[in-house]
């Protein structure tokens, strides 16, 4: 098997460490598979005798298949069919005599209800462990990768009975591997994905191996969602219109990643115009269980957009992780992890009349962020579950990253089925799912009596709790209850300057600014809502919220409201089908009138791709320092990333965004106060648009057709003109072109040799930045519009860019130096050294100079100085951005000290040979009388075996103050990354033996 079979070498002492482990798994395990354990000592001795470690190779006979054939009866062949048939992959023999897989005896035949088989599967009650029983069934996927991957070497049998024992492991913190079963991307990870394997290629080509090893070995699915913009808005021209702008400024990253969908084998290119990435995973891509070749087994991905846990709604396991992990899955080295602990979380009652999806999501968020679940599964479980649709499931998995978990898990059930029925897999496919879950003890069913599974920990919410909220102003787990929003709106305008305040004098609180918009008088006030977006994969798939969405502007509209026309208003569905049941219900007509006109398919204003205000809106704001407000049913609102003139952003639900729009202002009780003045003069209150729970039922049930579904996806592998009419090559090099400003080879391997490089230590560093706590990826990595004074902007203008072409910083993740110019270069950027101010700036330590950060770094790194990071609490948190890592280390900074970090981002900075040190439990910056004025001795052992995951080192400073830190190094092979350099190079340099 494919995932089994392919191996990528570790390092020396991992080889040994890993195998030298023990073999048993329980007393109670069955004759059969304890066969296979006592036969481990004697694998493990001929594995080391034949140095099978040192001749590995790849075995990709295993053809994969592609969501379009498994739904039954279509004739449109996939795109992934399509580069197979263009690009075989060349098959490779595994060269030792020991690779009989530990667990074969357990290989059971899967019986078709009418006859004959489904496949053969391991079965994980073959193994007769009653421990098994009492695993949550999140953990119980890991357990069959492992035992399904069990080669002795990559994967081992000590790796599966730490999963087993998982009660009694977890809290220790052990390492496992795991092999996910395909990876997810979308075009802004997606490309420096990319044009990471390309430049890999070329270094395998300068050490004399060959480049075309470089190979994705696991399916690879790429989602173009993330590059389009909101130019145009409110026309019934905006969806074409916005596609054309968004071809011109990216023809040439399409056209490299088209070049990239043949250049590699495995990769599937979904193109733009199509669909939200993680939309199109659950309704398209998500397999739920694979059969290849007749093995049948759990569907798991990792993508590199943190809220690749929505499939987890779907109970296929799958979370984020930074582009450069993923580039290693890729390519078949497996995933280095802690076992997670799991929260249980038990959901009972029934949500209220009026309650949404999205009210629930943002609850659930404050109450995970409360109990704290960083570096954990979250598995839902309880009699509330049936009252759940997929969709309100898949809309809480999506949001864990915003409450800190690795994922949100729903086990399969009867709802997961009539989903995968309804978005048109075929009845055999669903039979065959249902059959194996059910066979290998995971699949839940309601209807007997249920098993106690055992938890790390437990909360319980009962839906009739959850009332109608929004989340802001500034973090998506700082929930407002609707009902207080116009009281916590004035605490906030209040408060001093942090998450929750803006500190508006009180004579300015109540200010009018009156301007002109297109020769019509205009108004605003703090708190007036200037963008109003139903965007994001949050709620753009759940029918409900959209459709909800629909009902209040159908009411609106029938009463006589209209929304101000200087508010930027915009619909972008998750994809096509979203489409078709807002113009079977009749109810796309309404949001039209209301401007939410839709404006394109992917992402927008959720990750900042709003586009810009009318002219007249933005000098209002910016000539009278108002505070104005952003209404999006997205999934962040971190300062500076919705938009930088909207410095307060709200989270909420679809149905909620339009009556925000209606109102112009989140400064409004809607219990109390009046939307407008409807056409017969009477007020109109909140309760007179929202629609009922039934209301909704009814339009969901007569306007989401089965068929949409199949339509939809059927047209996706055609493509469209604009994508169809790309020309690229067909080499398998990528011929780099030194001019471009999209597409630029990166140095990462410029000096590379065959010598691993070894740890390195920090000495006499200076700090770069010094922050406080809550920086998250956003302020870190380049995202948004590039704005005109900035590095980045210098660089593109000395390279012949107009302002009007500079396009946003995700859209030029494909060129190093617009990255590293636009590294901490948020405008909201927070920066102790500057003594409060805010702004992309920091001090040159030596001369005392404020400089642009990427000024001062070039500054260090001409000088030969080395830089580091001083930070508080939740380090990195938000998106999963591979560039928050890249960056810093193109700017030369050599560690990280935090009180804390978040989960992928960490992992990112030891991919990028950055050292994460945390301070130890009470002790951070400022009880240690840190100015960041002094200079940095980080002493880590010169041989990378004398340093151990998590150990204690010493810092020194120049001025004589020492304290210890913890080296986050958390497993062993992040370790053997950290020896190389980074997670690329070590792989390069092992494939490069072969």
């Amino acid at each position: 098997m494919a995932t089994s079979s392919s191996a990528l070498l570790r390092a020396p002492r991992l080889r040994l460490s890993r195998l030298s482990t023990t073999t048993s798994l329980s007393s109670a395990s069955a004759s059969s598979s304890s066969q296979a354990y006592a036969s481990f000592a004697n694998q493990k001795q001929r594995f080391l005798s034949t140095k099978a470690f040192r001749s590995l190779r790849w075995s990709a006979t295993t053809r994969w298949s592609h969501g379009v054939n498994w739904r039954g009866g279509g004739s449109s062949i996939s795109l992934r069919a399509q580069a197979r048939t263009a690009a075989p992959v060349h098959d490779r023999n595994l060269s030792t005599s020991a690779t009989e897989h530990a667990f074969k005896k357990i290989l059971t035949s899967l019986p078709k209800p009418g006859g004959g088989e489904f496949g053969k599967f391991y079965s994980l009650p073959a193994l007769n462990d009653s421990r098994i029983d009492r695993l949550p069934y999140s953990i119980r996927i890991l357990l069959e990768s492992a035992i399904r991957n069990c080669d002795n070497f990559q994967v081992t049998v000590d790796d599966v009975e730490k999963i087993i024992d998982w009660e009694n492991t977890s809290p220790k913190q052990v390492e496992i591997p795991f092999k996910p079963a395909r990876v997810l991307l979308q075009d802004f990870t997606g490309v420096p994905a990319v044009v990471d394997l390309a430049c890999m290629r070329d270094a395998m080509k300068k050490l004399g191996a060959d480049p075309n090893k470089i190979n994705p070995l696991v399916p690879v699915d790429l989602v173009v969602d993330h590059s389009v913009q909101v130019d145009v808005a409110r026309s019934e021209n905006a969806v074409q219109a916005n596609m054309e702008h968004e071809f011109r400024r990216n023809k040439e990253r399409f056209a490299f990643l088209k070049w990239g969908s043949s250049a590699f084998h495995n990769m599937l290119v979904v193109p733009p115009g199509s669909g939200i990435v993680h939309q199109v995973n659950l309704e398209y891509l998500g397999r739920v269980v694979f059969n290849t070749d007749g093995t049948l087994y759990p569907d798991s991905v990792v993508g590199t957009d943190s809220h690749t846990t929505m499939i987890d709604g779907l109970g296929v396991a799958g979370w984020g992780v930074g582009g450069i992990e993923a580039e290693a899955t890729m390519l078949g080295q497996p995933m280095s992890m802690v076992l997670p602990g799991v929260v249980g979380f038990k959901l009972s009652g029934k949500l209220h009349n009026g309650v949404t999806a999205t009210d629930l999501v943002l609850t659930v968020t404050q109450m995970l962020r409360k109990h704290g679940v960083v570096g954990k599964f979250v598995e839902f479980y309880g009699e509330g579950m049936g009252e759940l649709s997929l969709a309100d499931r898949a809309t809480i998995a999506n949001m864990s990253p915003e409450y800190g978990a690795t994922m949100g898990f729903f086990p399969v059930d009867h709802v997961t089925l009539q989903y995968l029925k309804l978005t048109g897999r075929s009845d055999e496919t669903v039979s065959m799912i249902e059959t194996y879950l059910r066979a290998n003890k995971m699949f839940v069913d309601y209807n007997e009596p249920q098993q106690e599974r055992v938890y790390t920990s437990y909360l319980q919410l009962d839906l009739a709790d959850v009332e109608p909220c929004v989340s802001g102003p500034k973090r998506p787990h700082d929930r407002v209850s609707l009902k207080e929003m116009k009281a916590d709106w004035h605490a906030c305008l209040d408060n001093q300057v942090g998450f929750k305040g803006f500190a508006v004098p009180k004579e300015e609180k109540d200010k009018v600014i009156e301007f002109s918009f297109h020769g019509q008088p205009a108004e605003l006030k703090h708190g007036s809502v200037v963008i109003a977006a139903i965007t994001s994969c949050t709620n753009t798939s759940n029918p409900s919220v959209m459709l909800g969405a629909g009902l209040v502007a159908k009411k609106a509209c029938e009463l006589g409201l209209q929304v101000k026309p200087w508010i930027k208003t915009s619909l972008a569905p998750g994809s096509g089908v979203v489409t078709k049941y807002l113009l079977k219900s009749g109810l796309q007509k309404y949001l039209n009138e209301q401007g939410f006109h839709i404006v394109g398919y992917g992402c927008t204003t959720c990750i900042g791709n709003s586009g810009e205000l009318d002219e007249s809106v933005a000098s209002a704001i910016s000539d009278n320092d108002v505070i104005a407000a952003a209404v999006l049913s997205g999934n962040r609102n971190f300062e500076g990333r919705v938009h930088a003139l909207t410095r307060a952003n709200y989270l909420a639900s679809p149905p909620l965004v339009v009556a925000y729009a209606l109102a112009g202002t989140v400064d409004i009780d809607f219990d109390k106060e009046p939307i407008g003045t409807g056409k017969d003069g009477k007020t109109v209150f909140f309760k007179d648009l929202w629609p009922s729970n039934e209301e909704i039922a009814e339009v969901v049930q007569t306007s989401v057709l089965p068929d949409m579904f199949k339509s939809t996806y059927e047209a996706i592998t055609k493509g469209n003109p604009m994508w169809n009419q790309l020309s690229v090559p067909s080499s398998t090099l990528y011929s780099w072109d030194p001019n471009s400003t999209y597409i630029h080879e990166p140095p990462y391997f410029n000096d590379m040799t065959m010598d691993p490089p070894g740890p390195h230590g920090v000495k006499d560093a200076f700090c770069l930045l010094k922050f406080g706590d809550s920086i998250t990826t956003d302020h870190i990595s380049p995202a948004g519009s590039i704005h005109k004074d900035s590095p980045a902007a210098k660089y593109l203008l000395e390279h012949g860019v107009d302002y009007k072409d500079f396009n946003s910083y995700g859209s030029r993740r494909g060129n190093d130096e617009v990255m590293a110019r636009g590294t901490f270069a948020n405008i909201r950027l927070v920066n102790k050294l500057l003594n409060g101010e805010v702004g992309p700036k920091t001090i040159h330590i030596p001369t005392g100079e404020k400089l642009y950060v990427f000024d001062a770094a070039m500054k260090y790194k001409a000088a030969g100085q080395d830089t580091i990071v001083l930070a508080g609490a939740e380090y990195g948190s938000g998106s999963s951005r591979d560039w928050a890592a890249k960056g810093p280390a193109l700017l030369g900074v050599k560690a990280v000290i935090a009180k804390s970090f978040e989960r992928i981002h960490r992992s990112n900075l030891v991919g990028m040979g950055i050292i994460p040190l945390s301070f130890k439990p009470g002790e951070d910056v400022e009880t240690l009388g840190l100015t960041g004025h002094e200079r940095y001795t980080i002493d880590l052992p010169s041989k990378i075996s004398e340093i151990r995951p998590g150990q204690d080192v010493t810092v020194t400073t120049d001025i004589g103050k020492s304290f210890t830190c913890t080296v986050r190094f958390d497993t062993e092979v992040e370790l053997a990354y950290f020896d190389h350099g980074g997670i690329l190079p070590y792989v390069i340099r092992n494939l490069s033996k072969e």
